[in-house]
């Protein structure tokens, strides 16, 4: 009886163990599409900011060189 008794248990054992890993399996790809989803978002995110930093540059240049015009033009009632 001990025998059967053993090779049940390591039956109970060995499914226990196959679940665990399906379960980790299951895990894994999941967490492989977020990340993978998260990667093509950070990637956007990083094409945005430098488009905005570019127009910022731009916004900033553009203004510097209207203060400069501004400064070196004579207001319209002299």
């Amino acid at each position: 009886m001990k025998n059967i008794n053993a090779v049940n248990d390591i039956d109970d054992k060995l499914i226990d163990l196959q679940t665990r890993v399906a379960y980790q399996e299951d895990l894994l790809a999941h967490l492989d599409q977020v990340i993978t989803k998260q990667d093509a978002d950070i990637i956007q995110l990083q094409q945005q900011v430098r488009l905005l930093a570019k127009r910022l540059d731009e916004s900033l240049f553009a203004q510097e060189q209207d203060g400069e015009n501004a400064v070196s033009e004579r207001p319209p009632h002299y």
